[in-house]
């Protein structure tokens, strides 16, 4: 009875680098997508934090009479005033770059914020300044 001779081919080998390889490129996109995620996320909530602002900031108005009609006019100072009270209140560590009232009846609030990413990784960068403007307009004309 002979017996079989099993030969080595120089293609032979461990699968071992290969699925190491897999696993550190598996954990960077899943270290990319999280901070992805959260950027988005927090980009939305700076844009909700700035329409609130805004609306804040068209309430700021100060009643104007001219004659026999009242109307509402906001100032650069009342449509600051609000908008950082609301994100006072808020505490989201944003803080408003620019705030006006360029027509008079428009608030205009710009808002930023930093984000840092909430896993480190050699793939996602340090921090990120993130800026949201808002305009509202005044109910009352």
């Amino acid at each position: 009875m002979g017996h079989a001779v099993i030969e080595r081919s120089d293609e032979d080998g461990s699968i071992l680098p290969l699925l190491l390889g897999y696993i550190v490129l598996a954990i960077a996109v899943v270290f990319v997508c999280t901070c992805a995620t959260d950027l988005y996320v927090h980009q939305k909530r700076l844009d909700s934090l700035a329409d609130a602002a805004a609306l804040a900031g068209a309430d700021g108005f100060t009643l104007v009479v001219e004659e026999d009609a009242v109307r509402a006019e906001l100032t650069d100072s009342g449509v600051r005033e609000q908008a950082v009270a609301i994100v006072d209140a808020v505490s989201s560590g944003a803080w408003v770059v620019a705030a006006s009232a360029p027509d008079g009846v428009t608030a205009r609030v710009t808002l930023a914020v930093d984000w840092h990413p909430p896993l480190f990784s050699a793939f996602v960068p340090d921090g990120v300044a993130l800026e949201s403007t808002a305009t509202s307009r005044t109910a009352l004309r």
